[in-house]
């Protein structure tokens, strides 16, 4: 959920789910003091990515199966980035990233610079969480891009993942994670530490307020999901709602009005010309450069239009490239586009980790509604992301989880919670419900943003001032609201003025 998962992906993270019964968790405890690892000069960063960062790296070793400490053994890799300031504060700010399946050290770069006041006088420590990046990686078989799969290929797939996995997926769930961030937290020396979580890694950041509240000073959450919220029936909602919420704003700029009068229609008239059909697009590979040639599919189609929708700036092509296909019948560009998407993408998530995490915490909680149903045929998504969940196989074993764990989290601890007003993943209603319950909260809205908005406008600098002061009040926020969206691209030359 940071950076946002292809359909193919999302199909196969949500639906996965097992029905048997789940592990209990031990109460958590406070940790133990520890030896401070032995950190070391390092590279950060996804192992293809243009940029890497200097950083220093340890690996920490913990149970496997936190019950039973004296059994197998993984190591968390963790990455110290250190205050620049000669004398930092005590805090440290730990970094938590989404997915669920993304690495925090590869993670952490495309967010760098709106880090970079915090770090003035704040180490940042990322970790990778179990399942994830260095911390014994739990990955799947890659199913084919934009294809419906039957629930036998369902099935199939998790049979294959779990013997492909290098770990007991029980164990690879957000409590243990939680429990994992306090030993990193108590070997680094930190009585209290700093929380920034975005999407997926806003769940990680509550439940760690929850179960160590004494160790938590500040929590940032980024794109917010609450403690008691399932992920998975309100995907296709979430994106349709996104997805009219651009249109509409294209309908009240000039320019893009000017250019695409009817794009609700044509975007409808493309989903009926590919429904139950496909179209042969011939095309260079948008990351390679070698000749391929693609069948382009609705399947597809929602795919790439779903991770546009996740950022102002991929989003203000949506209207060009539904024009080009829907009226002009020129699929290249959005051919092009849903791969470049996809292709990227399937390299930053793990998996095995995701389906772990999903199966234990969202699936054995979504119920069966009817009215629900059809309210999701009339998205562009459809029902396939909770059929996927609801027609699961039920070989995926249930994981650790703590009983409380789908409660709201009830705190006072000051807490910051940044959403996009267009987000499709998790909008502004989300923040509102977890704010419910945390008395010393403040919820901003960055218009026309969509999904994690930490390094838009002035939020960096609001986000700083609430790290160093630790508190909500008297945060200067009001320049929130002047953040303004990318603007449409009426043609391939560029956006308009």
């Amino acid at each position: 959920m940071n950076r946002p998962m292809s359909l193919h992906t999302t199909a196969l993270l949500y639906g996965l789910a097992a029905f048997t019964a789940g592990v209990q968790a031990a109460p958590a405890a406070r940790s133990a003091p520890a030896a401070k690892p032995e950190f070391h000069e390092c590279q950060i960063g996804a192992e293809d990515a243009a940029e890497r960062q200097q950083a220093f790296c340890a690996t920490i070793t913990v149970p496997e199966d936190r019950q039973h400490p004296d059994g197998r053994k993984i190591g968390l890799h963790v990455a110290w980035l250190k205050a620049r300031a000669s004398v930092p504060r005590p805090d440290a700010l730990f970094f938590i990233a989404g997915g669920p399946g993304q690495a925090a050290t590869e993670a952490f770069l495309e967010e760098a610079p709106a880090f970079d006041r915090v770090r003035s006088e704040h180490d940042i420590v990322l970790v990778d969480q179990r399942g994830t990046g260095g911390s014994n990686r739990l990955d799947c078989p890659q199913p084919p891009a934009g294809i419906q799969p039957t629930d036998a290929e369902i099935a199939a797939a998790a049979q294959a993942c779990l013997r492909h996995l290098p770990g007991d997926p029980r164990f690879y769930t957000t409590t243990v994670a939680v429990q994992d961030l306090d030993t990193v937290r108590a070997a680094m020396g930190y009585a209290q530490v700093d929380l920034y979580g975005i999407s997926y890694g806003t769940r990680v950041a509550l439940q760690y307020l929850r179960a160590f509240p004494d160790s938590t000073r500040a929590v940032v959450l980024d794109g917010v999901v609450p403690a008691d919220l399932a992920l998975g029936p309100d995907v296709s909602l979430d994106a349709q709602r996104a997805l009219d919420l651009i249109f509409s704003r294209c309908g009240q700029a000039p320019g893009c009005k000017q250019a695409f009068p009817d794009l609700a229609a044509n975007f409808s008239a493309l989903q009926q010309d590919l429904d139950g059909r496909s179209v042969s697009v011939s095309l260079r590979d948008p990351l390679t450069g070698a000749p391929r040639t693609e069948q382009l599919t609705w399947e597809k189609v929602a795919t790439a239009v779903r991770l546009m929708s996740y950022q102002s700036e991929t989003a203000a092509l949506l209207p060009l490239l539904i024009h080009q296909a829907a009226v002009q019948h020129d699929y290249l560009p959005l051919m092009s586009t849903a791969l470049l998407f996809t292709d990227q993408l399937q390299e930053s998530f793990a998996q095995g980790m995701g389906v772990a995490v999903v199966c234990t915490e969202d699936a054995p909680f979504i119920s069966d509604d009817a009215q629900l149903q059809k309210q999701l045929h009339d998205t562009y998504l459809g029902p396939s992301t909770l059929d996927s969940i609801v027609k699961s196989c039920r070989v995926w074993p249930r994981g650790v989880m703590d009983p409380d764990f789908k409660q709201p989290v009830v705190s006072a601890k000051p807490v910051l919670l940044l959403s996009g007003e267009d987000d499709p993943i998790t909008p502004p209603s989300n923040a509102e419900r977890a704010a419910r319950t945390l008395s010393n909260s403040l919820s901003l809205v960055v218009p026309g943003q969509g999904h994690g908005n930490v390094f838009r406008g002035c939020v960096p600098r609001v986000m700083t001032d609430f790290i160093d002061t630790g508190s909500i009040k008297g945060l200067d926020a009001a320049c929130v609201k002047d953040v303004k969206p990318f603007p449409f691209f009426v043609s391939f030359s560029g956006p308009t003025p």
